[in-house]
């Protein structure tokens, strides 16, 4: 996980590019930079590591010649994907089948999409905004399962001291975010509720390390992001909540993706991992206590807190439905519309048929239909 290091300096140098580049998924694409002048993309010393690491996750191969791997991203919000981790019953699960469990850490959704395209990845969980990018981009990606929305978890935070008091308030300052994440999508869904367009505001192009950065020194002045960042940012008193993306806000689900080789290749993983994961979304919304006691150890967080910050989650995987392809068709093109992506995406592409989703779905999931 990712601390605040104050000897960086995420906003220097400042690069502003005028032309639409395509966010990068694998190795043989370009990360995406700013839009007709929309925001600002920085490099950051962050990025260049995530990179590395998906290199060294791709080149990484299992000690053993029969032995397979699957690699499952390590959930930073501290919820049941984590004590899934922690619990190792999945594993138990996969023993039988000959396949061995790595859990890589990436600093936001298109991160993981990035290292699931170059294959250091196998299954992403990402808000609703990072598998359209990559569509966009070519990649075959899968979506695997819904997950609830969870909109409190999600929030825009102003500087403890700020005169900010709404939204609009925030019209030509600067807005850090992930590019391509739920933070951007609910930052576009903020302003425009406000009668304001994304471009009425400066967006500051920033990965969740470099962003707690430059908003803990005062270089930015808002930060869209997800817990746990959110609570260490409250209890330090270096940030407040401004709104979250509840209410209403936020109208999107989660999602689990693959790629379709991986998908094709592994059905019987993909069904043992919603099953385990399925038990453990159940077992943590049961025992809110249990799960902050588990969780605490890899926290810098009291076990009241981390049971307040749970209490922002449904924990529940929710079934494929037209509404929720529809919905994600509407995030689609409203990229499109803003110009983040350059072509029309149909996110059927990446949607299994409702017979498969039948194969790998659990059943007391798949009754909710």
């Amino acid at each position: 996980m990712h601390f605040l290091n104050k000897n960086k300096d995420p906003l220097k140098p400042k690069k502003i590019t005028r032309r639409s580049i395509l966010f990068a998924i694998g190795y043989s694409l370009v990360i995406s930079t700013t839009l007709l002048g929309c925001g600002t993309k920085v490099n950051t010393n962050s990025e260049q590591a995530a990179s590395s690491n998906s290199t060294e996750a791709a080149n990484t191969t299992s000690t053993k010649s029969n032995e397979k791997l699957v690699r499952i991203v390590r959930s930073k919000q501290l919820t049941a994907l984590a004590s899934l981790e922690k619990k190792g019953t999945l594993e138990k699960r996969l023993e039988p089948l000959g396949y061995k469990v790595e859990w890589p850490e990436f600093a936001a959704g298109p991160q993981q999409l990035e290292a699931l395209n170059a294959g250091g990845l196998h299954i992403a969980s990402t808000a609703e905004s990072p598998p359209v990018f990559s569509q966009a981009a070519g990649a075959p990606l899968v979506y695997l399962a819904a997950n609830s929305s969870d909109g409190r978890s999600v929030s825009l935070l102003v500087p403890s001291n700020s005169t900010v008091k709404s939204v609009k308030d925030l019209k030509g300052k600067k807005i850090a975010f992930q590019k391509a994440s739920i933070g951007h999508y609910l930052t576009v869904r903020a302003v425009e509720k406000e009668g304001l367009k994304l471009t009425d505001v400066e967006s500051i192009f920033l990965p969740p390390p470099d962003a707690n950065v430059a908003f803990s020194q005062g270089k930015v002045d808002a930060w869209f992001i997800w817990e746990p960042f959110v609570t260490r940012t409250e209890q330090k008193k270096i940030g407040r909540i401004l709104i979250d993306g509840g209410n209403g806000l936020r109208d999107t689900n989660n999602f689990y993706s693959t790629t379709r080789k991986f998908y094709q290749e592994n059905p019987e993983v993909v069904k043992i991992f919603l099953e385990e994961l399925q038990k453990e979304q159940n077992w943590a919304k049961n025992n809110p206590k249990e799960l902050a006691q588990l969780l605490a150890p890899v926290t810098q967080l009291d076990i009241p807190t981390l049971e307040k910050m749970h209490s922002k989650y449904d924990f529940s995987l929710v079934p494929i439905t037209d509404k929720i392809i529809n919905k994600q068709q509407e995030v689609a093109d409203k990229w499109y519309s803003l110009g983040l992506i350059p072509k029309k995406v149909n996110v059927r592409d990446g949607f299994l048929t409702s017979e498969e989703y039948a194969k790998i779905t659990p059943p007391e999931v798949q009754a909710q239909k």
